[in-house]
């Protein structure tokens, strides 16, 4: 039997996502990322890995960079991130997640593709491994648990 597998996972949510849960429910739900957190730990199991996640928000795009460069430092091995409006304008932060390189699940809690044009366009997707949007909460456990299944691959020498 081989040992579990440990992997280290920044949750990055950009602006106005501070108060999910609150911030207009019909479009983004009314689950607050609290209620996120509790069904990380539920699903633990599941993942067959222990998966140490840590948390992380803020309105400036400068903020979100640095934490970027903290967790490339820290040897983080994978991104669950939710740009915000940054997803569509911000080539400063597309261009931070190209250089760090972990491998990254960008997630959106409304359907992207079916609101206003620009936000169909996103300047980080290139740079993260798939794109999971319009499942409000439940994103970024999908989100979760794409990234430890491509983690896991990646360890075994399978492709994804």
């Amino acid at each position: 039997m081989s040992a579990m597998k440990n992997y280290s996972v920044l949750i990055l949510n950009g602006p106005n996502l501070r108060f999910v849960g609150q911030r207009d429910p019909g479009t983004y739900g009314s689950q607050a990322m609290e209620t996120l957190f509790s069904i990380f730990e539920q699903k633990q199991p599941e993942l067959a890995a222990r998966v140490n996640w840590t948390y992380f928000q803020a309105n400036g795009e400068g903020e979100l960079i640095d934490e970027l460069e903290r967790a490339w430092q820290a040897g983080v091995q994978g991104l669950i991130i939710n740009p915000g409006a940054y997803t569509h304008t911000s080539l400063a932060l597309a261009d931070c997640l190209a250089w760090i390189g972990i491998p990254c699940v960008e997630v959106h809690l409304s359907n992207v593709w079916g609101r206003e044009e620009i936000r169909r366009r996103s300047l980080t997707a290139a740079h993260s491994l798939g794109v999971i949007a319009g499942f409000g909460i439940m994103s970024y456990v999908l989100g979760m648990e794409a990234l430890v299944w491509h983690l896991d691959r990646t360890q075994t020498g399978e492709s994804s």
